[in-house]
């Protein structure tokens, strides 16, 4: 057992960072936590964030699905149903899933729509385009609200994230360019 790199080890020292070359493992040229008993590494990597586009088509155009949110970070903005992923799942069933715990929504999982790079604050996350089954919703106790916006409607200065900002404007720029509706990567700064 190894803690996080904030808790004692076993041997009560604590995660060190490699301050010499020789403590490197051959080819890693980056500096990583290392237990100081037992020389285990600590490898940090990003969090992995899924989440969906669902839409709801009508006669007038498509409506996108976004949550209020009901916990912090940013308590009360809007933003597309997401998470972070759990061990032993895929991206597409948390994605699925944080779909179902926030916005209580039907739907039927489409592909993968955007892949957005936060290296910032160490994330990637992945929305999938999702088809709603239902325009009835039961948001779950992450959100105080669930409800279908056409794009003049988004609440834009109100969107919690900027990638869920992303995501929903590439959507109606797809949409109203005719553009098929195909992955879209990008880093945000």
């Amino acid at each position: 057992h190894h803690p996080s790199s904030d808790d004692a080890d076993d041997s009560g020292g604590r995660w060190q960072r490699f301050t010499q070359p020789d403590q490197q493992p051959e080819g890693d040229g980056r500096e990583r936590a290392c237990c100081p008993a037992c020389g285990a590494i600590h490898y940090q990597n990003p969090l992995c964030v899924v989440g969906t586009l669902p839409v709801w088509d009508t006669p007038a155009g498509p409506q996108v699905l976004l949550c209020k949110r009901a916990i912090e970070p940013r308590h009360g903005l809007w933003t597309l149903p997401g998470g972070f992923l759990e061990l032993g799942e895929t991206t597409a069933a948390g994605a699925a899933r944080e779909t179902d715990e926030e916005a209580g929504a039907q739907i039927e999982l489409g592909p993968l729509y955007t892949l957005l790079n936060v290296v910032k604050v160490g994330q990637v996350h992945f929305f999938y385009r999702a088809r709603l089954l239902s325009p009835v919703f039961n948001p779950g106790p992450e959100s105080l609200e669930a409800r279908l916006f056409a794009e003049h409607e988004v609440p834009w200065e109100e969107i919690a994230f900027r990638t869920s900002r992303v995501t929903v404007e590439r959507f109606f720029e797809d949409y109203r360019a005719g553009r098929p509706m195909s992955l879209y990567a990008a880093d945000i700064a």
